[in-house]
């Protein structure tokens, strides 16, 4: 075994990304430019080049979100060129929603104020003030509008926490405790 050490290094170390991923996340290098959260295991969220990740403030990253910094599939080509590598940063501006299931691929620029749709592919750029969805994502509608129908088909039960919340929930819809 090369490194006996990873024995003990890998489970500690996920261990740590799953208890606190954000502490995790600034500890392998991700650049954080202010409050962020990750909500899940933050273990294999930014990929091998962690350092070239910069996360603006008020970024909200849900569960399963895949950071790929660069293109693996330059190793079918190593034979013929040694040194081909394709590696570019990620960066997400301030105030972004990152659905579940989001892969991000190298070289994108999120904008502010944007959401990206649960299962997307993010294959470019997303301007500022959009809510952008789908394999790859493109732009399907303003944050404004977002905003708006989110205003009106609310619950306005945001502001409920834990078991409050549920109970709220279950008596909205009906549903005995």
């Amino acid at each position: 075994m090369k490194n006996p050490f990873k024995l003990f290094t890998v489970p500690f170390r996920m261990l740590q990304a799953r208890i606190s991923p954000e502490k995790y996340a600034r500890k392998i290098g991700v650049n954080a430019k202010g409050f962020f959260r990750i909500y899940g295991d933050a273990y294999s969220c930014f990929g091998t080049e962690p350092w070239i990740i910069t996360l603006g403030n008020n970024v909200h990253i849900t569960k399963n979100v895949e950071f790929i910094t660069h293109d693996g599939a330059t190793l079918l080509y190593r034979d013929q060129i040694p040194d081909l590598e394709i590696t570019k940063p990620i960066i997400v501006g301030d105030n972004v929603y990152i659905g579940v299931h989001t892969v991000i691929l190298p070289g994108v620029k999120i904008g502010n104020n944007v959401i990206i749709g649960a299962g997307s592919v993010v294959t470019k750029d997303i301007p500022d003030n959009s809510v952008a969805a789908g394999t790859p994502a493109r732009v399907i509608k303003s944050s404004q509008e977002y905003l708006e129908k989110a205003k009106r088909e609310s619950l306005h039960l945001g502001h409920l926490k834990g078991k409050e919340k549920d109970a709220a929930l279950r008596s909205y819809y009906g549903y005995e405790s």
